[in-house]
């Protein structure tokens, strides 16, 4: 029985046609997701979205919230609370500027579209209710990119709680994606008094749901996700609270996770290193067999996109495009060819 996996039926297409030199790796943005957990009898809950039936990018796909970082991410003038961001930069394997704008994408996306807001007027203080008018209108803000995430909390007093965020894996776009993103996963609690809502307009729901539960489903078919969300959730489901899983983050491995694609003979072999269940094995349609057999033909538009097209293209994190941050990087490498890879961004935007 099929998973819910998600996979692009372009993607062989694209894999080979950059194989060929035919398109252009893009350089990832940087982006950041957060897993929100909220304890419960049965144990943690994680809060996940559904990307809308009518986004061009993994369509119904299910999600954390997170997007990608925004140029103001690193204003120095935002109010901070918790490690330093030195601290943050040894984690992360950043330079600490970079560190401060991962860690504020991550707080600023889960505020626009889960309405959760990891800050407090103090070190030791959290917001309480977040769902007035005053703050939807400085959500509204800060999604509609009016204003910045360090002038939201400097006005309101706050200070940004970054010991309420743990980091828990890092996942690089794949090479032949046209949008790409170097995704930070990152792991918190919901904070006392505070409550989600559905307050991103790519998601047509919003769920509290069990790892074990979420991932259940995904091997029946029923949920459909990407293999970092899969991946994060499975490793979540030995943490019996949201405590438990925020201290076990500490010790937690941030390489990246890099994909990689190969052919043998005419077969395409996408993978993950560490993560044997997501390999697809692809064979070749009629049509490219036939192609494969006439090196002379020039490939047709729809079966090798040029640079410009953007076949899967869609919403990616908060930037514009909007996606779901969280899928891999691919090292792409024939026979013929030997392996490639993209240097991870030094910068990002929105």
């Amino acid at each position: 029985m099929p998973n819910g996996q998600w996979y692009p039926p372009e993607w062989p297409v694209r894999i080979r046609a950059l194989a060929a030199g035919e398109i252009t790796a893009m350089t990832p943005r940087r982006a950041a997701t957060v897993m929100l957990l909220r304890d419960g009898p049965a144990g943690p809950a994680v809060h996940m979205l559904r990307r809308r039936a009518s986004m061009a990018f993994a369509a119904g796909a299910y999600a954390y919230p997170g997007g990608g970082v925004d140029p103001r991410d690193d204003d120095g003038t935002v109010g901070w609370a918790g490690p330093g961001r030195d601290v943050w930069a040894r984690r992360l394997g950043v330079d600490a500027a970079s560190a401060q704008a991962i860690v504020c994408a991550a707080v600023r996306e889960t505020y626009e579209e889960a309405g959760v807001l990891l800050a407090g007027e103090t070190a030791g203080t959290v917001v309480g209710d977040t769902t007035g008018d005053d703050w939807e209108a400085d959500r509204d803000a800060l999604a509609g990119h009016e204003l910045s995430f360090a002038d939201f909390l400097n006005r309101r007093g706050l200070v940004l709680r970054s010991d309420l965020l743990g980091a828990w894996a890092r996942w690089i776009t794949p090479e032949f994606e046209p949008r790409r993103y170097d995704t930070w996963f990152f792991v918190a609690a919901l904070p006392p008094g505070q409550r989600t809502r559905n307050t991103s307009t790519e998601a047509d729901r919003t769920v509290w749901i069990r790892p074990a539960e979420a991932t259940e489903a995904y091997d029946r078919g029923e949920l459909l996700m990407m293999p970092p969300t899969v991946a994060t959730l499975r490793q979540l489901q030995s943490y019996g609270s949201a405590a438990e899983a925020l201290a076990g983050s500490e010790g937690r491995d941030l390489t990246p996770v890099l994909a990689t694609a190969r052919m043998e003979g005419e077969e395409l072999v996408l993978s993950w290193p560490g993560h044997e269940e997501f390999t697809k094995r692809v064979e070749p349609r009629p049509s490219e067999q036939k192609q494969s057999q006439s090196p002379s033909q020039s490939p047709s538009p729809s079966q090798s996109p040029s640079p410009s097209q953007s076949p899967s293209q869609g919403p990616s994190p908060s930037q514009g495009p909007r996606q779901s941050p969280g899928q891999t990087h691919t090292h792409t490498q024939t026979q013929t060819q030997t392996q490639t890879q993209t240097q991870t961004p030094s910068g990002g935007s929105r």
